[in-house]
């Protein structure tokens, strides 16, 4: 651990260059050039630096629309293998296909098992950022690799110390509610958790609850993964219906497909931010802190 910087070799995907600098920043380690090439067909190659004999090599790959990310993640896995890498971790701020983590109807693959079984043979551990789990309790339960969890709230509740005076944190559903409450019971503030009514991938519909005691507290619609956004653009719409000031939408992992975040910002969030999982124009709560203290409890 001591002479991290000198055993340990950096190497950010495309897409991660800024978390690179972050996580290099926090590990005193220069991140390097990680080479893609896409051939007129379609297929890759990628070209990792020199010199990787006995060196700890970290790729660094946030695994959202991990469907184009896979290949070339396992091609680099095993290049460095091939040469020399003493280790090779996996450092993935966003775990992708986490939801399909059972056979919910006959004749479905269960992804989350097939992804943890593909990364346990081609890299020596992983560390992510609160995996979305629901009948999975660990990532224990998926892989044989070493793995390490992070928790965002830590980061998460320092900024809204920070940024949000008199807050009241709002879970947009069920699922939200540990998030809401751990954030709430370290602000020592009030939170609430709504209902919510699913009709369709971009359909939802928001049970809200009796506000009148909350005007002049600022909204804070809190999740851990911002998608479609559809549920949390209900929810800013109906907030905004009962007199309280603009809501601030705070996400661990900004996934903001299509115009998700022009949506929010449009219904009347007055702030989106997210933590830097997924590089997206709303970063502003740095994880990459957390992440090298998990990272170097796993680099020999």
């Amino acid at each position: 651990m001591t002479n991290l910087s000198a055993q340990t070799i950096l190497l950010p995907f495309p897409g991660n260059t800024v978390a690179g600098v972050a996580l290099g920043n926090q590990l005193g380690v220069s991140p390097q050039r990680l080479e893609l090439h896409a051939f007129p067909d379609g297929e890759t190659l990628v070209r990792l630096p020199n010199e990787l004999t006995g060196r700890n090599v970290l790729l660094l790959c946030s695994l959202d629309h991990l469907d184009s990310k896979l290949l070339p993640l396992l091609f680099a896995a095993d290049a460095a293998r091939e040469q020399g890498a003493r280790q090779v971790g996996l450092v993935a701020p966003y775990l992708g296909y986490m939801r399909q983590d059972s056979r919910f109807h006959s004749g479905e693959a269960v992804s989350a098992h097939t992804v943890a079984a593909v990364l346990d043979r081609h890299v020596d551990f992983l560390v992510t950022v609160d995996p979305h789990l629901h009948r999975i309790h660990s990532l224990s339960e998926l892989y044989r690799i070493p793995t390490r969890t992070v928790s965002a709230m830590p980061a998460i509740v320092d900024w809204l110390r920070h940024e949000v005076r008199q807050p009241l944190l709002i879970g947009p559903d069920r699922e939200s509610a540990q998030w809401v409450a751990a954030a709430a019971a370290e602000l020592d503030a009030p939170y609430l958790v709504l209902d919510k009514i699913r009709h369709g991938d971009n359909a939802v519909e928001i049970v809200m609850p009796e506000l009148a005691g909350w005007i002049g507290h600022t909204p804070v619609l809190l999740d851990d993964i911002l998608s479609t956004a559809q549920t949390m653009i209900t929810a800013v719409r109906q907030l905004k219906q009962h007199g309280l000031p603009d809501p601030v939408c705070v996400a661990v992992h900004p996934i903001l497909v299509g115009d998700a975040l022009s949506g929010l910002l449009a219904a009347g969030a007055a702030r989106v931010v997210s933590c830097n999982t997924i590089a997206q124009p709303s970063n502003a709560i740095d994880v990459m802190p957390l992440m090298a203290a998990a990272v170097k409890t796993l680099c020999h």
